[in-house]
């Protein structure tokens, strides 16, 4: 049965809003009572010095810039928006026009050159124009999660229909693509009372995984002086998170399997089991399908944290969601730091034309070094230059790069090889065309690469 979802989700639509700059108190006045007709938040500034104060607040979906004001040009002020790294709409509103003028508001970031007095439908379909590219809200509850793009956005609309249910739900996705912001939004809104647990199974030594995952009692192994409560009761009647699943033993999965069937665990060394209520959220960066071909996830154990898939998009399929981002990752530090650093102009180029192979992940630590190194207000952004999308990988695939020795390209092989026939050292020799006692030399010298040079795989 559904648990009630602590606050209901709405997908709300954004209010956006422009910024009238004008010093004609009557024409502002009457610009923002249309613009409100239409739903947009309006903004008043008399003078250049006026807007920049306004603009210090945060960025307008679109900005209505008069030419002549009290203390400059409204062309000063949009050289400054270059600098601010402004990312709303500007038109330009004149009672003057000219050519000189037209010509120069073409060669800038300029939507419109509207004529006073102003025609109401010109006026209004930039309006209706602007408002069709502010984005929708996501919704409040789901304000971990940043983006705007359509897949993310499916995501969101995915996560509010399952998270308030008992399903257990498997996320995928590329590394740093954020799978366990996934899990904790999902918790956050399922309602349910118990804690929210994260365990990492690729990094506990599988001989412990059992320990932390079910409990130990007392005395049940060498060094066990007391009973130990486990992963599962810690997360009862809440949710457990288990990262990186196709990294868990197939002889402990087995176990898992039984826990998720029965709802019960068996503490190591105890006989008693012990009841458990608690929803499952599990994630990996492999390929579940050929994780279960090449027998590092038990099919049947698949199915059962499978009950609903969340896919996580890369970065670089997420669009303008890179800029956004960064921007967010800025705001965050300067508010840590109490600065008031911005990003350079040339920062949405750099921003759009890395592959980001690392996704958000990356992208975070790229903003924070560049914010520590500036000297200045101004963060210049320097990644390695453009890097393409990381080859696709699987357990059918070895990806090799240029500088790697040939002991490195063998060791990857052979890994691969092995893990792709379950550790089956004849049929991984078969597959090689070598013979098992090569496998074996191989194995021993990558063990102790000390030891004296043997025969490589020939």
């Amino acid at each position: 049965m559904p648990y009630p979802s602590k606050r209901k989700l709405v997908m709300t639509e954004a209010v956006p809003s422009v910024l009238i700059v004008d010093d004609d108190v009557e024409f502002a006045n009457a610009a923002a009572d249309f613009a409100r007709t239409r739903g947009f938040r309006t903004t008043l500034a008399h003078s250049i010095e006026q807007s920049r104060r306004v603009m210090d607040l945060g960025s307008t979906d679109l900005m209505l810039l008069d030419l002549e004001l009290p203390d400059g040009s409204g062309f000063d002020l949009l050289d400054e928006l270059d600098l601010a790294h402004h990312s709303g709409r500007v038109a330009i509103v004149t009672g003057t026009p000219s050519i000189e003028s037209a010509a120069r508001a073409v060669s800038m970031p300029v939507v419109d050159y509207l004529i006073k007095p102003l025609c109401p439908i010109q006026f209004d379909a930039l309006l209706a124009d602007t408002r069709s590219r502010t984005p929708r809200a996501l919704p409040s509850a789901f304000g971990g999660l940043i983006g705007e793009c359509e897949p993310i956005r499916s995501v969101v609309r995915d996560l509010c229909k399952v998270a308030p249910t008992t399903a257990s739900v498997l996320v995928t996705g590329e590394s740093g693509t954020g799978k366990e912001l996934i899990a904790r939004a999902v918790h956050e809104q399922s309602g349910r009372r118990g804690k929210f647990v994260a365990v990492n199974c690729g990094a506990i030594a599988p001989d412990l995984l059992a320990s932390h995952l079910f409990g130990h009692e007392r005395g049940s192994f060498t060094g066990a002086a007391t009973r130990h409560v486990g992963y599962f009761e810690q997360a009862n009647r809440g949710t457990l998170f288990l990262d990186e699943i196709t990294e868990m033993p197939t002889s402990l999965q087995v176990y898992l399997l039984r826990a998720l069937e029965t709802g019960t665990v068996t503490r190591v060394g105890g006989v008693d089991p012990v009841e458990v209520e608690v929803r499952i959220v599990a994630a990996t960066n492999r390929d579940p399908q050929a994780a279960i071909e090449s027998g590092r996830l038990r099919e049947d154990l698949y199915y059962r944290l499978a009950d609903f898939i969340v896919q996580m998009p890369p970065l670089r399929a997420r669009g303008d969601d890179v800029l956004l981002l960064a921007q967010t990752f800025v705001d965050r530090l300067n508010q840590q730091y109490g600065t008031s650093k911005r990003l350079a102009p040339d920062a949405n180029r750099v921003l759009l034309q890395h592959g980001w192979p690392g996704n958000v992940r990356e992208l975070r630590s790229a903003v924070q070094r560049a914010f520590i190194l500036s000297e200045g207000d101004v963060i210049r952004l320097a990644v390695p230059g453009r890097r393409v999308a990381p080859v696709h990988q699987d357990e059918t695939t070895v990806v090799f790069s240029i500088g790697m020795t040939y002991a490195e390209v063998e060791r990857e092989m052979l890994m691969k090889t092995l893990a792709r026939f379950n550790h089956d050292k004849t049929q991984t020799a078969r597959a090689l065309g070598v013979s098992v006692r090569t496998i074996h030399n191989q194995l021993a010298r990558i063990a102790d690469p000390s030891a004296s040079p043997r025969e490589g795989l020939q």
